[in-house]
Order: C-alpha cells, then sequence, then structure tokens
C-alpha cells in the first residue's frame, strides 16, 4: 500500500505563491515508477486534475486554467512531489490533492490508484 501525505497549504494573498508538497511511502511506491499529480476540489464543484508528471519528470500536464502559474516538479530519491503555485487568484481556492498512478497515461485517463487526505489552500482577494 502506499501512504500520500500532503503539506505547504495554508492562506495567502491574492498574487502570492505557495508551495505543496507530497511525500510518498509505501512498499508499492518503490515497485512502480509511478506517477504523480495533484487535483483540487472547491466547494460545490466536482474534484478536477489540476497537473501531473511522470516518473522520469520527462512529461507534465497543466489544466489550463494554471499553466504559466503553476510547476509541478518531483524528487524521486526524497519520494516527493511538488506543486509550486505562484500569482495565486481567489478562484485557486480549493482542497489540494496528492495522487499517484502506476503510469502516466493512467494517471491521465482513471482515477489515480492512490490519493492523499488533501491540504487546503485559501487566496484571499
Amino acid at each position: 500500500q502506499v501512504q500520500l501525505v500532503e503539506s505547504g497549504g495554508g492562506l495567502v494573498q491574492a498574487g502570492g505563491s505557495l508551495r505543496l508538497s507530497c511525500a510518498a511511502s509505501g512498499r508499492a511506491f518503490s515497485d512502480y515508477t509511478m506517477a504523480m499529480g495533484w487535483f483540487r476540489q472547491a466547494p460545490g464543484k466536482e474534484r478536477e486534475a489540476v497537473a501531473a508528471i511522470s516518473w522520469g519528470g520527462g512529461s507534465t500536464y497543466y489544466s489550463d486554467s494554471v499553466k504559466g502559474r503553476f510547476t509541478i516538479s518531483r524528487e524521486n530519491a526524497k519520494n516527493t512531489v511538488y506543486l509550486q503555485m505562484n500569482s495565486l487568484k481567489p478562484e485557486d481556492t480549493a482542497v489540494y490533492y496528492c495522487a499517484g498512478a502506476r503510469t502516466y497515461s493512467s494517471l491521465r485517463t482513471l482515477p489515480p490508484n492512490y490519493w492523499g487526505q488533501g491540504t487546503q489552500v485559501t487566496v484571499s482577494s
């Protein structure tokens, strides 16, 4: 089983920045070349994909709403994935979830295999 733990959420003013981290652990994590991603869910809205990254980092995805403002990265030696969020807007307010999948293609097309518990990001205007 894989455990994912997010950190780095908080309250920030519009235009500010935050960096989210997701630490992965568990025997299964080291058995697979897992793709990782970030999703978010705002109140009253469906959960949406924000960004994704392949095991080697060669493939990345960003939703149109965050492209140019957010950057996903990973340090496999630390089993950690990051989401650097710049130029934050009030509409970025949501619970952000880290997710993992066994392949990049499955992460992009299917529900992830593993989820973190989520971290709240609130952007004030």
